[in-house]
């Protein structure tokens, strides 16, 4: 059984203007997928029908086999930015999810605590989010999303405010850590390149309204070389992406 699954999703905004139309995809345990497209193609649109945010007038949203479709609260959602409260410290930013679900504040900082050295971030637990590098507070930020739910993560374009130095370390990190926690995710990105590294599968997202045109997967077993970018594996994807996105 699919992690997710998305069948038949059509939306409208107003029931006027058409944004998406029959999409179905699959995530699988465990497996990372990108949704790629450019900008203003539906793929926000898509995440926030997917959280729950938006029902679409036609089409499901399966969780685990069972039917969360228009329902809040079932998938975790990080946002391109951080969103990172600035008077909590790191710690209690992180443990936010757990406490909202009813734990105790005591027993949410330890549960989040633990897996701090996980993601990189131990010491950084009674910092402040201003104190913080932009790579770490995107670390701080997903841990908090996995914490919400260690099911399923939607992950909208989590390292395009990285510089490029950060965002090829955040990019080895988030494979690393993935590879542990073997959290089933799904990110948006506008970096073909990004999608090639990270990604299991690539559904590419296209047209007025968008729907999925062509699923691309990235065969290359995990982990990858640190020169997988350089490979001619690497630019035939590259090369089948863009000719399929220009077409």
């Amino acid at each position: 059984m699919a992690a997710l699954e998305v069948k038949g999703v059509t939306f409208s905004y107003d029931n006027v203007t058409t944004v998406l139309k029959d999409i179905n995809l699959t995530l699988n345990d465990g497996e990372i997928v990108c949704l790629l497209g450019v900008s203003g193609g539906g793929k926000t649109t898509l995440f926030n029908i997917i959280s729950g945010l938006n029902k679409p007038q036609q089409g499901s949203v399966l969780l685990n086999g069972n039917d969360i479709t228009g329902q809040t609260g079932k998938i975790s959602y990080m946002l391109q930015k951080d969103m990172l409260l600035p008077y909590r410290t790191v710690v209690d930013n992180v443990a936010l999810p757990l406490i909202i679900k009813g734990m105790k504040k005591k027993e949410a900082r330890i549960k989040a605590g633990e897996q701090f050295a996980a993601f990189g971030l131990e010491g950084t637990q009674k910092k402040y989010p201003s104190e913080l590098s932009g790579g770490m507070r995107q670390r701080a930020a997903l841990l908090r999303t996995y914490l919400f739910s260690a099911d399923v993560a939607l992950l909208d374009e989590p390292f395009s405010a990285l510089d490029t130095l950060t965002k090829s370390e955040m990019h080895r990190w988030y494979l690393d850590v993935m590879s542990s926690i073997r959290l089933s995710t799904i990110f948006i990105t506008h970096d073909v390149d990004e999608a090639i590294l990270l990604s299991d599968r690539i559904y590419l997202l296209r047209g007025k309204p968008g729907t999925l045109t062509d699923e691309i997967i990235i065969r290359e077993s995990k982990p990858r070389s640190d020169d997988f970018n350089l490979t001619e594996e690497f630019l035939n994807y590259k090369r089948e992406i863009i000719s399929k996105i220009r077409a």
